[in-house]
């Protein structure tokens, strides 16, 4: 619950005679604030980072440890893996408002002013020195580190026409044009891709970290900023881009390390808060459970696949894109058949592939086999995965008899969902086998089209039935595709990788 500004004193003496004077503001630096609320927070069971997924026993206890060591700190991880995110949760560590010196560039505590303008305005107004105050958002700065980052961007440069406005030496402190990091004064400064700061810039940093002071062109200026310092690195920029230098490195007190979702359904946790899916339209729009499940699966087929360079990583940013995509398709295609509902199907998964294949950074293996060829694989491999935890112990012959037999299915991506149904029904036992998925009879005609199609395309996933653009599905020469091949096991039917039977002289390459 934020606090009105309005109702804050706004004056030095005003602020001397309230409640805010001597425990929130007097002489506690940022990084005993931040361990004091954190502390209140722990003690009343509060959640720390709402939002944070997937880190409550890794990467959360180890960023409390750093705040409560009073350390700045690095997340170290690949990308997308929230470390912006979570840096940017600390403001929540904060005080509800902070006061400083009006006027002040640098925020000065009232009490404790640093700036030579902050001193002269305590002096010369005294109890009558103007007060403002600062959010816990506007306490803190960010910047993106790039190797055209000067030391005047982030410590600050003498201004000359500063100097000539005020009659000033051109050495005298009341002539600096602050930077960054003296901005961020009483807050928290985060620099992101730390590596790509050049070197002589992370020497600027360390040095007022551990010293307080610095030369602004050959002037001595001690600026004992109080900040808590919060920085983030992808592990490939040490070598690929630049590096952090060992002194930086060794005045950052924790380093820790975030990672991926380490199971789907975190990743699901994840893709449902971040994606754009919940939107307004002249259309319901409902997403499957197995659809969810089959787009992060995606994603972790991708980390896991030899054909994609590891040391970049696979963003979680691919199945949030993915998913945004699977919906605009399914809005896009009721919108113009006319369906009251926008149900996700196997078929959009395919038409968002330009979601997939620019989040991909590809071994040499993977680039001669082409971004686009390698995403439908791994879509193929999310399928078999997801269609086997739904289907593992059911029997599907009845559907695979079909098209061994000669039958085959086309569904065109502009009919409507009832004509889909009505194409599907024509399967024997195939929208039978919905039930497994959790439908009841009582579903709309487009869950129960997305189904009975997830189910085909799990199969041919398998290699159970072929398909091909002219026909659609059809039989295929993959294992169980021959009802001569099935000897009653019901195991040997759902193997997978299938399995090579000396009998046969079939290629199941």
């Amino acid at each position: 619950m934020g606090v009105n500004t309005w109702e804050l004193p706004h004056t030095l003496g005003a602020l001397r005679r309230s409640e805010w004077s001597e425990q929130r503001s007097r002489c506690r630096s940022v990084k005993d604030e931040m361990r004091e609320n954190l502390i209140c927070k722990l003690k009343q069971g509060k959640t720390l980072f709402p939002g944070i997924v997937g880190y409550e026993d890794t990467v959360v206890p180890q960023v409390v440890n750093a705040v409560l060591s009073k350390h700045n700190f690095i997340l170290l991880g690949l990308r997308g893996q929230a470390k912006t995110k979570l840096v940017r949760m600390l403001t929540y560590l904060l005080d509800e408002a902070m006061p400083y010196i009006a006027g002040s560039e640098i925020r000065d505590n009232p009490y404790q002013p640093l700036s030579k303008m902050g001193r002269l305005t305590v002096e010369e107004m005294g109890e009558e020195t103007p007060i403002a105050w600062l959010t816990p958002e506007q306490r803190y700065v960010e910047k993106l580190a790039t190797p055209d980052v000067t030391i005047a961007d982030m410590i600050g440069d003498l201004d000359p026409i500063k100097a000539a406005r005020a009659g000033q030496n051109i050495s005298d402190e009341l002539t600096v044009h602050y930077g960054l990091l003296p901005r961020a004064n009483r807050g928290i400064f985060a620099i992101n891709e730390l590596p790509d700061l050049a070197g002589k810039i992370q020497v600027g940093l360390f040095n007022i970290l551990q010293e307080g002071d610095v030369q602004i062109k050959g002037y001595p200026v001690r600026l004992p900023l109080d900040l808590m310092m919060v920085f983030t690195a992808n592990p490939e920029d040490y070598t690929a881009r630049g590096k952090i230098i060992t002194p930086l490195k060794d005045r950052i007190g924790s380093e820790i390390r975030t990672h991926y979702p380490m199971t789907v359904d975190q990743g699901i946790a994840i893709t449902n808060a971040e994606s754009w899916t919940k939107r307004e339209s002249a259309v319901s729009i409902a997403v499957p459970g197995w659809m969810r499940d089959v787009v992060e699966t995606l994603a972790f087929a991708a980390r896991e696949d030899k054909r994609v360079d590891k040391r970049s990583g696979v963003s979680q940013r691919l199945p949030i894109s993915v998913m945004e995509n699977v919906v605009s398709n399914a809005e896009r295609r009721a919108l113009m058949t006319g369906d009251s509902d926008a149900v996700p199907r196997i078929l959009d998964l395919y038409a968002a592939l330009p979601s997939i294949t620019g989040k991909l950074e590809l071994e040499y293996e993977g680039e001669l086999k082409g971004g686009d060829a390698v995403a439908r694989e791994l879509i193929k491999a999310a399928l078999a995965r997801v269609y086997k935890k739904h289907f593992e112990n059911v029997s599907v012959r009845e559907v695979i008899q079909h098209f061994s037999a000669g039958g085959t299915l086309k569904l065109n991506e502009l009919s409507t969902s009832a004509e889909v149904v009505n194409a599907l029904s024509s399967i024997p036992g195939l929208l039978e086998k919905t039930k497994h998925l959790g439908l009841t009879e009582n579903e709309s005609d487009g869950v129960r089209a997305a189904a009975g199609e997830f189910i085909l395309e799990g199969l041919y996933a398998l290699k159970r039935i072929g398909r091909s653009e002219e026909l659609g599905f059809q039989g295929g020469d993959g294992p169980s595709s021959d009802p001569q091949d099935w000897n009653g096991e019901e195991e040997e039917e759902n193997d997978w990788p299938p399995r090579r039977r000396k009998d046969k002289k079939r290629n199941y390459n």
